[in-house]
């Protein structure tokens, strides 16, 4: 594993690039509005805390992140912080995330609604890849993919379907994400379609699919486990 330091340096640099970029999230008009959890006032992110009682653990979470995490039965597990954790990110614009996969395991297809994603792995391989939106032929739904080893950096546009698989069935691998938002969002594609509560019509999705709909019936039957903590 990354020694500790190393891993450190990784996720500043990450976060540092992802600062520098044009965050999707509104820009701050002061120097920081750390979220101020216990208002009843409900607006598009936190309301700020008053900034005479903020300290520097506003700013601080123990995370551990350079500890492993136990995969699920997808084969990973992503734990995420953002200003749910740490509240001085509140209008940031910025969250990060170590992603752990199990030998053979993924981060299976999913979309960030608001954010852009910076993706450099740790330890191990993966194979990561995205697909582009329903643009005019020839580019419709055009599938960009690469084979990411030790220190390599790839880049998942905001909103677009993308995925991440270790192809090495004996060693795990390790990632970590910087994403351009306080609260990036995930929505996993099979557990949306096929584990909506309720679900959605199967004769919708059998059409959609062009499947049976007995076939629509078995998925929506499974567990569709979530794999961010």
């Amino acid at each position: 594993m990354a020694s500790s330091s190393s891993f450190l340096l990784i996720a500043a640099l990450l976060a540092l690039v992802s600062w520098q970029a044009t965050a999707f999230d509104p820009s701050p008009l002061q120097d920081f509005c750390v979220a101020d959890m216990n208002s009843p006032v409900r607006v598009n992110g936190f309301v700020c805390k008053n900034p005479l009682e903020v300290n520097a653990d506003d700013f601080f979470k123990a995370a551990n992140l350079d500890k492993p995490r136990v995969p699920n039965k997808v084969g990973s597990n992503v734990t995420l912080i953002n200003a749910m954790q740490i509240a001085g990110l509140n209008t940031l614009g910025i969250s990060i995330a170590r992603i752990d996969y199990a030998p053979l395991g993924q981060n299976p297809p999913h979309t960030h609604p608001r954010a852009t994603e910076i993706l450099t792995v740790l330890e191990g391989t993966l194979y990561v890849g995205f697909v582009t939106s329903n643009q005019p032929a020839p580019n419709r739904n055009k599938f960009l993919s690469k084979v990411l080893n030790k220190g390599d950096v790839f880049v998942f546009p905001v909103g677009l379907i993308h995925f991440q698989f270790n192809p090495n069935p004996h060693q795990p691998a390790v990632a970590i994400a910087a994403l351009s938002s306080q609260n990036p969002g995930a929505i996993t594609i099979a557990n949306a379609v096929f584990g909506s509560d309720p679900p959605i019509s199967d004769d919708v999705l059998a059409k959609a699919f062009q499947v049976e709909k007995n076939t629509i019936d078995y998925l929506q039957a499974q567990f569709w486990e979530n794999n961010h903590y």
